[in-house]
């Protein structure tokens, strides 16, 4: 979280007019998992980060976007929780948050941070 804060609170002089700033967020900031509490809690920081942002930011003509990309196919996600009923569980408390309706792929998230560069 510091430094996301630090680098986007330093970035507006050093930005074009009509930047995006993309933030990752996740599906864990409004769905508390006793084995995430830190982690759902700086994605929760994440999305206020960004609440605060759309504030301060309008006279630099600075857009930001908050990436919730939901279970993705990572070597940490395997690593982290290589029980495929974990992974089941995780796609049924997304199943709102996952529009592909699959474990999304690194490619698949490239091309939405890409579409949200150039809204």
């Amino acid at each position: 979280m510091k430094g996301t804060l630090s680098t986007v609170k330093k970035a507006p002089p050093l930005l074009r007019d009509g930047a995006s700033v993309i933030l990752t967020g996740s599906s864990a900031a409004t769905a508390g998992m006793s084995a995430f509490i830190a982690y759902s809690a700086t994605k929760v920081a994440i999305r206020n980060f960004a609440r605060g942002w759309i504030v301060d930011l309008p006279p630099w003509r600075i857009g930001v976007n908050v990436l919730v990309p939901g279970s993705t196919s990572t070597p940490v996600r395997h690593t982290a929780a290589p029980n495929e009923d974990f992974h089941q569980k995780m796609m049924e408390m997304e199943s709102v948050a996952a529009p592909l309706g699959r474990v999304a792929e690194p490619d698949d998230i490239a091309a939405a941070n890409a579409a949200l560069f150039h809204a």
